[in-house]
C-alpha cells in the first residue's frame, strides 16, 4: 500500500499553489512514496541508544589565531578602482534605477 496517494499528492499541490498535470501528480505520487518509504525504513533501524549524528567522525572547527597582520592601507586598496566616493569603491546603481 502506497505512503501517499495521488490524491492527497493533489491536495498538496494545491496547498502550494502549484499547477500540476496528470502526468506530474503520479510521477511525485511514485516519487514521494519512494522517499517515505526509505524513511520508514530508516525510523526502523534507528534505536534509542543510538546517539543522532551528522558525521560518523568527530569533526571540530580548525581556526587559524585572530592576529594582526600587515595588510593594504585604504589608499592602496582603492589606488586601482577605476571611481572612489569617500574611500569607497564606487559602483554603478542597479536597484531602484527605475525610481
Amino acid at each position: 500500500m502506497p505512503a501517499i496517494s495521488r490524491d492527497e499528492v493533489a491536495h498538496l499541490a494545491r496547498l502550494s499553489r502549484l499547477a500540476l498535470s496528470d502526468d506530474e501528480l503520479d510521477q511525485f505520487a511514485g516519487q514521494l512514496d519512494s522517499i517515505l518509504s526509505h524513511v520508514r525504513t530508516i525510523s526502523e533501524v534507528a534505536a534509542a541508544d543510538v546517539p543522532a549524528t551528522a558525521t560518523p567522525n568527530p569533526v571540530a572547527n580548525v581556526t587559524r589565531l585572530d592576529e594582526v597582520r600587515p595588510c593594504l592601507t585604504p589608499e592602496q586598496a582603492l589606488s586601482g578602482a577605476p571611481a572612489v566616493e569617500e574611500q569607497r569603491f564606487l559602483v554603478p546603481q542597479i536597484l531602484g534605477e527605475g525610481e
